[in-house]
């Protein structure tokens, strides 16, 4: 049974009715955008004006909005070059070790074994390029010598 506001008794949607399409916003969030939209530079300059007298929560709300806090930082430990996906190994390696000795945090740790991984998956998609590049010339020349080379079919 569906009721005059498009859902049913349930409280959900009825069929063929998605409810608000996505990203829209209702009338009273609308309304209090346009309002702030509208007085944004003077609540601004109030805000500054209340920390610079020593509000101290006025101060954290203006330095949140000039600096906001970092989500990530750099880390910094001894990791060997990685040239191929055999190197990765040994990065992986390395992080490990760095973990164990307290030099990175787990965290930190995970972080960088997702980039290695990912590059490894790199390396190892371009070097199998390259050994198939010269299958697929090995094999084009093997044709150009021999034409008459017929490669083996199955019928069954």
């Amino acid at each position: 049974m569906t009721r005059n506001n498009g859902r049913n008794t349930d409280g959900k949607f009825s069929k063929g009715n998605p409810g608000r399409p996505p990203g829209s916003r209702n009338r009273a969030t609308r309304a209090a955008e346009a309002l702030l939209d509208r007085e944004a530079e003077a609540l601004g300059r109030k805000a500054i004006e209340m920390a610079l007298r020593g509000d101290s929560t006025a101060l954290r709300l203006c330095l949140e909005r000039l600096v906001p806090p970092r989500k990530d930082s750099p880390v910094q430990f001894d990791m060997p070059n990685i040239a191929n996906a055999k190197d990765a190994g040994e990065a992986a390696k390395a992080v490990l070790s760095a973990v164990a000795t307290g030099d990175l945090t787990p965290a930190e740790a995970g972080s960088v074994m997702a980039i290695i991984e990912r590059y490894s998956r790199v390396t190892e998609v371009a070097e199998f390029e390259a050994r198939l590049d010269v299958l697929e010339q090995a094999i084009a020349r093997s044709e150009e010598r021999n034409p008459a080379t017929v490669w083996p079919t199955h019928t069954v």
